[in-house]
């Protein structure tokens, strides 16, 4: 369709998921993807499917943990394309643990990803953003919006995206720049699939996120991102899309 020929798009979380439907999604419809991500290997198998297909991809390893990292990453993509355009905020930890397992080690990790690199991403996309009235999706979580026994950190760090994204379309509100999240249930990502639980948990606590209807899939999501990103969602900011076949409507 070409919503986005001319424009750049930086992705995170693009070696795999809902990262890589999006990246491709973005190349499909025009854009010039680089694409972020801490697995090389699977960064370099995104790069492959979009060049493959015809589009335009390139890939940089990245722990957005870091701040110089971040910072880096957004020199490196307005040095090779001269512009930014849509900054997609997709790269997240999770996983399940009781409240008593969890380390300082493993909380520091999740929110070094989930909120901390979103953040300074963000912050290091800005002015590029601003200059070109682009568009902030961050991927936030039905974590973010309803308690999840045995993901504490995972919720209150997606808790952390949403408001953020609140935050952040509040103090941009006079800038061209918009600010949005989606926030998927269940989707069929390697992170889910590999998604443990821990020993002995007590299913009646679970229950009531369970859901009641099928796992969505990375290219749903990569649907919603190209639409909140592009210009047929001018007037859509600061919102919080769900994306989680009712989870969180009742």
């Amino acid at each position: 369709m070409g919503r986005f020929e001319g424009k750049v798009a930086l992705i995170t979380g693009a070696a795999s998921g809902m990262g890589r439907a999006i990246c491709r999604r973005l190349a499909d419809e025009g854009a010039a993807v680089m694409g972020l991500d801490i697995d090389a290997g699977g960064l370099d198998e995104t790069v492959a499917l979009v060049t493959d297909a015809g589009g335009t991809m390139r890939g940089r390893r990245t722990d957005i943990s870091l701040v110089a990292e971040c910072d880096a990453a957004v020199a490196e993509c307005v040095d090779a394309h001269g512009r930014l355009d849509i900054l997609g905020n997709v790269a997240g930890l999770s996983w399940a643990r009781r409240m008593q397992d969890e380390t300082e080690e493993g909380w520091d990790a999740m929110f070094g990803v989930n909120v901390k690199g979103m953040f300074f991403l963000t912050r290091a996309a800005l002015p590029h953003l601003v200059a070109a009235g682009g568009s902030i999706v961050n991927i936030a979580s039905n974590a973010g919006l309803m308690g999840q026994a045995y993901c504490v950190p995972y919720c209150a760090s997606k808790g952390a995206v949403v408001n953020m994204t609140r935050a952040m379309a509040m103090e941009l509100i006079k800038t061209p720049v918009r600010v949005n999240a989606i926030a998927p249930g269940g989707t069929r990502t390697p992170m889910t699939e590999n998604f443990e639980l821990p020993d002995d948990v007590d299913f009646d606590l679970m229950r009531p996120y369970m859901g009641f209807r099928e796992m969505g899939t990375p290219e749903q999501i990569a649907a919603l991102f190209a639409f909140v990103a592009s210009d047929e969602a001018a007037n859509i900011h600061g919102s919080i899309l769900s994306a989680d076949s009712g989870l969180t409507c009742g």
